[in-house]
């Protein structure tokens, strides 16, 4: 009796251990669900916050071939030349037509050059764009700089209405410096089109508000 009153107590004990190691692992399993739900909502909420810095990064960097912001042009021009190629691209929902002046031209290193896009809305609406753009070789990126350009800002344009898009840019004589891009030669630059959306219309609360008659 007294050892299978052992066996019973032994079982119990079992039991019992094991229904606790479910409830642990159970409770394991809710943290970890719990956690990774936080995860993804954070991984989200940075996505959303990356954009404006990873931006910031490449036209810091250059990297992804993004082209540089400047202010003046560099004092020393190189008796090197450089050969630009354009290159220009809209969305399939865009509705412009947006195509180079010029297919490429022919300059000196740190020499600034004006090389102009055309650009028309060919929809029946009007239509805002903001321009994205870089250039190859991605090593060229932080060499290449924008005085100004039409990618500075947005655009808009009505139906059927065209419109010329200069932009003044040169190439960092500092390229020579760098051995992973001191051997290019030639640089294109891409721009592509993307529309922008207009954010709806707000109702005015001073008509929307009830009069002092009710109406």
């Amino acid at each position: 009796m007294g050892k299978i009153a052992k066996d019973m107590t032994g079982t119990s004990r079992k039991k019992t251990t094991n229904a606790m190691e479910t409830m642990s692992r159970q409770r394991r399993h809710f943290a970890v669900a719990i956690a990774m739900g936080g995860l993804a909502v954070g991984m989200v909420g940075l996505s959303y916050a990356a954009v404006p810095l990873y931006q910031l990064f490449c036209q810091v960097t250059g990297y992804g071939g993004t082209t540089q912001r400047a202010e003046q042009a560099p004092d020393a021009i190189l008796d090197r030349k450089m050969i630009v190629r354009f290159d220009a691209n809209v969305s399939r929902d865009m509705g412009w037509a947006f195509k180079p002046v010029q297919r490429s031209l022919e300059m000196k290193i740190g020499e600034s050059m004006l090389a102009h896009y055309e650009a028309k809305n060919v929809s029946g609406t009007k239509v805002t764009g903001t321009a994205t753009f870089n250039v190859t070789p991605v090593a060229a990126g932080q060499y290449f700089n924008k005085l100004e350009c039409f990618c500075f800002t947005e655009q808009t344009l009505e139906p059927g209405a065209r419109v010329d898009m200069p932009v003044t840019f040169f190439v960092d004589p500092e390229i020579v410096n760098d051995p992973e891009a001191r051997n290019i030669q030639e640089i294109t630059l891409s721009y592509t089109f993307f529309p922008v959306k207009e954010e709806p219309e707000v109702a005015s609360t001073e008509n929307s508000a009830p009069r002092p008659d009710g109406t």
